[in-house]
């Protein structure tokens, strides 16, 4: 039977670490760092994560905004409020809630934030800064991910790390980080020939593919540590991950559950990286 790693507990310690760190801050610079979140449209889901940025930050001290935009929003005006924000002192942060409605071009849109209040880590300045190692902000589930392995006291130094999955938000920047960790990483995706021969050979497993059950108990080496970074509905409609958690938890050392593993570090290190965003903006 696998560890549990504890995705609440770790990210409720990091927000306690970064309510004092607010304070700190506060004291120092007689202000607050400041994350302005903006949405467009109605979409559900984007709602409640919206929602949850929000108290998050109230939560950890910080100030932040919530700018509601209609569905009809045209590009011009989505760009006119990112470029506001770009020069608002009390906002070190800007991040866009995806998906964007379809007429909108969201990577022209994304890219109009500052590198330096791109919370999301998505512009290019930043990724081939997170590239070459040299970064302050990094990509939010990646680095939960890496946030609750350190906490659990595992390192990808020397180790065997495998990622299914190479989307720009997780897989990519995900095989990056377990790199700079001193891992060998395998990226794996649809056209790898025998995904089980890989999976197999994994010390250290990342599931980032988007399907619900898609890594079973054969899959895994003995012993490796599991992170399922996936977030799916089931046949049942019941939140699940893209592991077979209760066949895969009888082989793997360690494993996180979902809900209640990934998903509460993503918003948490969303606060890190503003509060690292502020830093660099007042420390000039």
């Amino acid at each position: 039977m696998a560890t549990i790693i504890d995705g609440k507990r770790i990210s409720g310690e990091i927000r306690a670490e970064l309510a004092e760190k607010t304070k700190e801050f506060q004291s120092k610079h007689g202000t607050v760092p400041g994350l302005a979140v903006i949405i467009v449209g109605e979409d559900p889901a984007s709602r409640v994560y919206v929602r949850n940025k929000h108290k998050a930050c109230a939560e950890v001290g910080f100030y932040s905004e919530v700018h509601e935009l209609p569905a009809d929003s045209t590009q011009e005006h989505v760009i006119a409020l990112i470029d506001r924000l770009n020069e608002q002192e009390n906002i070190h942060g800007i991040l866009v809630q995806l998906p964007l409605p379809k007429h909108l071009d969201e990577q022209t849109i994304l890219l109009r934030i500052k590198p330096e209040k791109d919370v999301d880590a998505f512009h290019p300045y930043n990724v081939g800064k997170i590239m070459i190692g040299d970064y302050n902000v990094l990509p939010c589930t990646p680095a939960g991910v890496m946030q609750l392995l350190a906490r659990s006291g595992v390192s990808a130094a020397g180790k065997h790390c495998v990622v299914i999955g190479r989307s720009n938000i997780v897989g990519k920047p995900m095989a990056m980080l377990l790199l700079h960790d001193n891992g060998t990483v395998t990226i794996c995706h649809s056209r790898t020939p025998d995904l089980k021969a890989q999976t197999l050979q994994a010390d250290i497993l990342v599931a980032a593919v988007g399907r619900a059950g898609f890594v079973t108990a054969d899959m895994v080496k003995p012993g490796a540590v599991v992170i399922d970074v996936g977030i799916n509905r089931n046949a049942e409609g019941k939140l699940c991950g893209d592991v077979d958690f209760e066949s895969v938890n009888e082989v793997a050392s360690m494993i996180t559950p979902v809900p209640g593993g990934v998903g509460p570090m993503t918003i948490t290190m969303l606060l890190q990286n503003t509060l690292t965003a502020a830093e660099a903006a007042l420390n000039k």
